[in-house]
């Protein structure tokens, strides 16, 4: 095996959120998330469930939730109605992660032309995620309730698995956090079981590259800045 491939499908794999309408294949996802599912994880638990939308059930689901998002931003106070079922992020933010978090979001912005105070672009950007990106596919991710942390570990090795064989396959993907707090909507049209938690959402299908929001790629921190080498 061509090392330098695996490599570059890892560095070109970026998260688009532009999609056209093309749909991908049932076999092409159902062979993605075959490969991911080699994805180790501890004792061989495989903790991951996944509910694939298209078609009417996924444009019902995104009116829903972009529904409930336009009503918690006109009054704030109907955010403790929608919660997250577990922590993603920290409740205090700390440098130097508060910092990176404020590039991310400044640097996409900033892109788009959305200035600092247009509230009513940003909103309309975020509910960009409720609609998948335009994806014609959307996946949502479930774990029992009852797992441990170290599932979730597991589960961050399944995602990454398949987002790494979309690409070589030539779809883009985007992983989603932002559809958590809106769960209570999410698990019953789906169909998830009660003793079922979700972990996230992703928009799957072909990048739209004329879009310029595809244009933005993350930075990384050099190597040398997370490494450390025991003696």
């Amino acid at each position: 095996m061509d090392n330098s491939v695996v490599d570059e499908v890892i560095n070109v794999r970026m998260s688009a959120r532009a999609f056209t309408q093309e749909l991908p294949s049932r076999e092409l996802i159902d062979h993605i998330l075959g490969v991911a599912s080699r994805a180790p994880s501890g004792v061989n638990t495989q903790p991951w469930k996944v509910y694939v939308l298209e078609g009417k059930l996924r444009d019902k689901l995104c009116e829903k939730v972009c529904q409930a998002y336009a009503e918690v931003s006109k009054n704030p106070e109907l955010a403790n109605e929608y919660k997250e079922t577990y922590s993603y992020y920290p409740e205090k933010w700390f440098s130097p992660y508060i910092d990176r978090r404020r590039e991310n979001g400044w640097s996409l912005y900033g892109l788009l032309g959305i200035e600092k105070g247009e509230k009513e672009k940003m909103f309309l950007q975020h509910q960009r995620n409720f609609r998948f990106f335009d994806a014609p596919v959307g996946l949502f991710f479930t774990i029992h309730k009852d797992l441990g942390t170290g599932s979730i570990l597991d589960y961050g090795m399944f995602l990454q698995s398949i987002m790494i064989s979309a690409q070589s396959h030539g779809l883009a993907t985007c992983p989603q956090a932002a559809w958590n707090k809106f769960s209570k909507i999410i698990t019953p049209i789906i169909g998830a079981g009660e003793d079922e938690m979700l972990v996230c959402g992703m928009a799957i299908g072909y990048a739209d590259r004329a879009q310029k929001v595809n244009t933005f790629k993350t930075p990384r921190s050099k190597a040398e800045e997370f490494i450390t080498w025991v003696k």
